[in-house]
């Protein structure tokens, strides 16, 4: 199945990602999860993990969905709301597409505590490159 590959690439390509503990667990079209599990190097000086960090999990949760057929579609805009500090031992990010153009996506993003506390929420608009991210296509 194409996204289990998808998966896969952006795991073991998203180098950003994969350095600051950020993994994607599940990739299918429209819809993507990823984890960041919370150690020292994610924390502020408060304590609590960086919110750029956080921007980055709900961007590969992103990357997983609007991704997931092999589409090639970049970050184009965002606006994420920071609502608790992220705390605890893991950050679970979801994204879910709202709507899929031929150019443009739009994609809900939540960012959720290992309590199961909203943390962030926010909306991603993404741009298709025309470019497929694996050699395969759709």
């Amino acid at each position: 199945m194409i996204s289990e590959k998808i998966k896969e690439f952006i795991n073991t390509f998203d180098r950003f990602a994969a350095a600051n503990n950020m993994r994607l667990t599940r990739v299918e079209p429209g819809y993507a999860e990823a984890e960041l599990i919370i150690t020292p190097q994610v924390l502020n000086g408060n304590n609590v993990v960086q919110g750029g960090a956080i921007f980055t999990l709900a961007d590969l949760a992103f990357a997983g969905a609007a991704n997931a057929e092999n589409n090639g579609m970049v970050t184009q805009c965002c606006n994420l709301t920071f609502l608790r500090p992220g705390d605890g031992t893991k950050l679970t990010a979801s994204a879910r597409e709202l709507n899929r153009g031929r150019m443009t996506g739009v994609y809900s993003v939540e960012v959720r505590n290992d309590r199961g506390k909203l943390v962030a929420c926010g909306q991603l608009n993404g741009f298709a490159t025309g470019k497929s991210l694996i050699g395969e296509q759709k």
